[in-house]
């Protein structure tokens, strides 16, 4: 089977409609856990504390916290997907964009890939 460029689209139609409702799924499902284990509890928000860590160790306790099942870091996760979602979809336009031999887009679409990794990593950490 050839990969096309219908194809390409169709799966990328795909990703975007099955991202958005993973999160929605995971974040209801992190959630009501959240709500069910901590419904008691007050919250002061008279302070804020920087959390510098790399993104490595950020999503390394995410996954921690969903293996435990705790509910914010199900939350978190559900954030993480929401992120990833146009991300895979940027990646899989520029597969499709070098498929079609359109160098522009490719162009542009690798400099948008370039601005997010460097955001990434100068973001986070650093």
């Amino acid at each position: 089977m050839q990969i096309t460029d219908k194809i390409i689209q169709k799966i990328i139609g795909n990703v975007l409609k099955y991202g958005v409702r993973s999160v929605l799924i995971i974040s209801i499902i992190g959630g009501l856990i959240f709500l069910f284990n901590h419904s008691n509890e007050t919250v002061a928000y008279g302070r804020f504390t920087e959390n510098d860590r790399s993104i490595v160790d950020v999503v390394s306790g995410i996954l921690k916290g969903v293996a435990n099942l705790q509910g914010r870091a199900i939350i978190y996760l559900a954030i993480l997907v929401l992120f990833c979602t146009p991300l895979l979809r940027l990646l899989l336009s520029l597969l499709s964009f070098i498929l079609e031999g359109d160098k522009l887009y490719v162009f542009i679409t690798s400099i948008v890939l370039v601005i997010i990794g460097f955001s990434m990593y100068f973001g986070f950490g650093h």
